[in-house]
Parts: C-alpha cells; sequence; structure tokens
C-alpha cells in the first residue's frame, strides 16, 4: 500500500466517523455504549459515537492536548453541525409563526 493510498483510507475514516463519507451518518452510540464510557447525561447527544474514543485517547495519552487533534476535529465539527440544524429548526418554526416571537 502507498502513502497515498494510506492518506485517502485515513481522510475517508475520518469522513465517516463525522457522517460527511458516502455511507451517510455513522451509526450513534446505543445507551450501553455510553453508560459504559461514563459520559454525563448532558454529554448523550448525536456526536456521542465521537466523544468516547476522544476520551479514551485523551486518557490514554494523559490529556496531551496535541495527541487527540484529529478526535477532537472531528467531535468539535459534528456539534458544530449539530447546532446548525437546531439554528435551521428554530428558524422554520419562526417562519411558521409568520416571525413572531413566542411569549
Amino acid at each position: 500500500m502507498t502513502v497515498a493510498e494510506t492518506i485517502s483510507n485515513a481522510a475517508e475514516s475520518v469522513k465517516e466517523a463525522v457522517g460527511l463519507g458516502h455511507g451517510g451518518p455513522s451509526v450513534p452510540a446505543t445507551r450501553e455504549e455510553m453508560a459504559a464510557a461514563r459520559l454525563p447525561l448532558q454529554y448523550r447527544d448525536s456526536c456521542a459515537h465521537l466523544l468516547i474514543p476522544l476520551n479514551k485517547c485523551r486518557f490514554d495519552n494523559y490529556y496531551l492536548n496535541w495527541r487527540c487533534q484529529d478526535e477532537r476535529h472531528s467531535y468539535e465539527k459534528c456539534q458544530y453541525e449539530e447546532f446548525k440544524l437546531r439554528v435551521k429548526k428554530m428558524d422554520q418554526i419562526r417562519a411558521e409563526k409568520n416571525g413572531a416571537r413566542s411569549n
């Protein structure tokens, strides 16, 4: 396997992890997986499948922030995409109400 193929495979695996690959979004973590990873309740969202390996990497590398950059970037991108979906949904709700804010 050449270096270019290795890099291409690595890029595809990262894309798959954040839901940008050809297979669509990856499978979310189950409740059992999140409980086994001891994730706090506020972090058990649709990006938990990326947070679990990030926390493991952090623990294994003594929380040295430069050693888990790829995992952290994937998790933060997932969080950002989720935020954009929430904003879009709120804009749709506001448009349905003719721009009126709720009391």
